[in-house]
């Protein structure tokens, strides 16, 4: 009686969208871990990659699938599947994902359980004489139902709310300069649909397109494309974590950025010379302001903007001793990143070597396609031709080899891709326009492999496709207008990449374009960027982007918020690795801790970074309040204050100029270091921890990572630790646990621990670590206890508090 009740459901649920009346079905096969289907226009191929994976793909009669995916690297599992002929209906069922076919009229539907979470409507169809890029084209269709609630999110970077269902959006990488609250086409696409049913769709296809998310207000859902495969994986999974682990395991996860790249960056368009360069480091240091990292625009290969791009050699005018402007910084502690192009101009020092050496992509003619741009007449290096390839390989090679720890891939989209154009693997532009971003990161991160094995390298571009998080990539929203709107757009931004796999989506701080130097926009960028993925103000030449060059307000206001942002490091640091581990975002949506709370699938206001923060940024100029909604699933602490607030309400708090609104979890652990000019400065041996008593949570666990911060593979080569505390209350006595994971390979050494247990309501009867009493302050204004131990991490530890 149970599966006939099942079976109906199933039924009805199928029978309420609309399917494709003239396809048919003809047969069915199970061969080698996949399920053939054959129709009357083509057939399926339906296989599993995981329980909680399954791939269909569309193969049109007189057509082939031949070509390999861009974005899957997973090898599928052979998955236990019960396969169930019915009558009208087969049944391929798992423990995750049931597909379930209706032979007439013909339709594929995906369920989890008993739960529909997609259906193909009329599935695999065409159009001819449309438009994209202003010329006609005839397209291929995948088509699929919507329910009426859904809330749908995905296809890259787009500046549009969190909703995106509604649009029809364009899947052609394209810069938008100035852009601020609305913008429907950014650097960065992706053909993923992620659904508040908490399934994505994921179609796996290069060439450009459209993603149609129900524009028509009919509940359906289109992907368009020119070509290429009609392949599809629907993604599920028990939760919004486990969703995004199940996509970065097909796509692939991203590798641990340095720990120096969560420390301040100075950037700006640009520095032109090696004294300006040296000046401005001096500068911060001067100030006290901390900083890790300098990135060099275009002026180190050139005196001028246009005319230039393809020089890849410092301009020794201005830079006339750069491998000793390179060690000096790094003396300083602070690493180079350098700005490249994928253009090679005709003005440009190297354009004929770029000619000779046949590195260019072609015309139908066989020979190289030069066309015009902003920055002048040009090719485009064809990084899928061996010898382009290697070519660009070698200018990365001397400049690894200088001392060159990060790399900017700039105008990757690539900016102008004439669609005629033709490369080495006999694609035109409009076919690998969405991948070459990808590639080119894929490129470099090889470059770094062969060059300079041991290290990770930064990998800045602005430009990618779906997987592009495996070769490195950290791409940043492009040229935001220097405007509130710019801000206000920029969350959003982070949030709907991070759940495509892209978790280290982050901003211009401050805005790029135009001449607003506005103080306040400045602080609340600054501020917002401590709980972001990547720290690194940036702008045009008309606005200084570094703290030290603005007015004595302005400066002192982000001197506060970058001492913050390090103080922070050994928190974010693991979020580095848990991202790495799991791809699990940095900054996560509110709905993340209530997926049953409608209301929150669309709330931008707040939202959290890492597990334990709850983050609140200023948005709008010049205001005095900000109401927040606190999830229902534990109380917050105040991170400033120590009030605590009731989860599950809305409070309203005046805004100071000076911080954020910013808030821990109740019972949290939070790690923190020392103050630093520098995260080289950094000893993972010396933490400050916080732990956030409340009496309702009676066992907290952190497990904190940590490794030298730049060995690249540390623990995929055992060369790191995992530090675990625990906390748990029972009675009057806080138990606080100390253990240690260490890898092979890997030296552990004693950690001086500052423990700060916030809400103590009294002082503490006894302190002790074992039989040894441990010096201990309580604060009775403050409620706060201190406890300083020193723990060999080779061996277990327990502390005991008696209050």
């Amino acid at each position: 009686m149970k599966n006939l009740f099942r079976f109906l459901l199933l039924f009805l649920a199928t029978n309420l969208f609309a399917q494709n009346s003239q396809r048919f079905f003809q047969k069915i096969e199970f061969k080698n871990n996949t399920t053939e289907i054959s129709v009357n226009d083509g057939s399926y191929q339906v296989k599993f990659y995981t329980p909680e994976i399954v791939e269909t793909a569309f193969i049109p009669k007189n057509q082939t699938l031949t070509e390999d995916s861009h974005a899957v690297i997973l090898s599928p599992e052979s998955v236990k599947q019960n396969l169930a002929n019915n009558g009208n209906f087969i049944t391929i069922e798992t423990s995750g994902i049931t597909v379930k076919i209706q032979k007439t009229p013909f339709q594929i539907s995906y369920y989890k359980g008993d739960e529909l979470l997609i259906s193909e409507k009329n599935g695999y169809g065409t159009y001819k004489n449309g438009e994209i890029n202003n010329h006609a084209q005839d397209f291929e269709t995948l088509n699929f139902n919507l329910t009426t609630d859904e809330v749908l999110y995905g296809a890259g970077a787009r500046a549009l709310g969190m909703n995106r269902r509604g649009n029809r959006l364009m899947l052609y990488n394209r810069a938008h300069f100035g852009f601020e609250t609305q913008s429907a086409l950014l650097n960065y696409t992706m053909p993923i649909v992620v659904s508040s049913k908490k399934y994505m769709i994921h179609f796996d296809n290069a060439p450009i397109g459209y993603l149609d998310l129900d524009s028509k207000k009919d509940n359906s859902l289109t992907y368009e494309t020119i070509s290429g495969r009609k392949v599809y994986q629907v993604i599920s999974g028990n939760s919004w974590e486990d969703l995004v682990k199940n996509y970065t395991d097909l796509t692939g996860k991203q590798p641990m950025l340095p720990r120096w790249s969560l420390g301040n960056f100075s950037s700006r368009f640009g520095y032109h010379t090696q004294q300006e360069t040296l000046e401005t480091i001096q500068k911060f240091r001067n100030e006290k302001i901390p900083v890790d990292a300098i990135i060099l625009d275009l002026y180190w290969f050139g005196k001028t903007v246009q005319g230039t791009l393809g020089n890849f050699a410092w301009d020794k005018d201005n830079f006339s001793k750069p491998q000793q402007m390179i060690d000096d910084l790094r003396k300083n502690n602070v690493e180079t990143i350098l700005i490249t192009e994928p253009f090679v101009i005709d003005t440009s020092s190297r354009f004929q070597e770029a000619i000779d050496r046949d590195i260019l992509a072609k015309n139908d003619e066989g020979k190289p396609f030069l066309y015009d741009f902003y920055f002048g007449h040009t090719g485009l290096i064809d990084i899928y031709s061996q010898k382009g390839n290697s070519w660009f390989k070698n200018i990365y090679k001397d400049i690894i080899n200088q001392g060159v720890t990060g790399i900017w891939g700039d105008l990757g989209e690539p900016e102008v891709h004439p669609s005629k154009i033709i490369h080495g693997n006999g694609k035109n532009g409009d076919q690998v326009h969405n991948i070459y971003g990808m590639d080119w990161a894929k490129l470099v991160k090889e470059s770094f492999a062969e060059n300079s094995p041991n290290s990770r390298p930064f990998i800045l571009m602005r430009a990618g496709y779906s997987g592009a998080q495996r070769n490195g990539l950290v791409p940043w929203s492009g040229d935001v207008s220097r405007s509130w709107g710019g801000l206000q757009s920029q969350p959003d931004i982070s949030l709907q990449m991070g759940l495509q796999g892209i978790a280290f989506m982050h901003s211009d701080l401050g805005g790029f374009a135009g001449k607003n130097e506005d103080d306040e926009l400045y602080a609340r960028w600054l501020q917002y960027g401590v709980f972001n993925p990547i720290y690194r103000p940036h702008a045009d030449s008309s606005v200084p982007s570094e703290p030290v060059y603005r007015s004595e307000k302005a400066k002192k206001l982000a001197k506060k918020a970058i001492e913050l942002r390090y103080a922070l490091l050994p928190y974010n640091y693991n979020l580095v690795f848990e991202n790495h581990k799991n791809g699990t975002q940095l900054m996560r949506p509110l709905f993340f801790e209530e997926p049953e709370n409608q209301e929150l699938y669309t709330y931008n206001t707040a939202y959290f970074w890492g597990k334990d923060f709850l983050i609140s940024p200023i948005l709008n100029k010049g205001q005095k309040e900000q109401s927040i909604y606190f999830p229902k699933n534990s109380d917050w602490i105040n991170f400033y204050t120590d009030e605590k607030i009731s989860g599950g309400s809305t409070q309203t708090f005046t805004t100071e100029e000076d911080k954020i609104p910013t808030f821990v979890r109740a019972g949290s652990i939070i790690p923190m270091a020392k103050p630093m000019q520098s995260t080289k400065e950094y000893d993972g041996n010396s933490l400050i921890l916080h732990y956030y008593l409340d009496e309702n949570v009676k066992e907290t666990e952190l497990e904190l990572y940590n490794d030298n911060g730049l060995q690249n593979e540390a623990y995929e080569k055992g060369q790191f630790e995992i530090m675990e505390f625990e906390a748990k209350i029972k009675g009057k006595t806080i138990t606080f646990e100390l253990e240690n994971e260490v890898g092979a390979n890997f030296s552990a050494k004693s950690k001086n621990i500052e423990l700060t247990i916030h809400h103590v309501s009294k002082a503490p009867n006894s302190v002790k670590a074992g039989c040894k009493k441990l010096e201990n302050t309580y604060d009775s204004e403050k409620k706060t206890l201190k406890v300083n131990l020193v723990w060999n991490s080779l061996k277990e530890s327990k502390v005991k508090i008696k209050l």
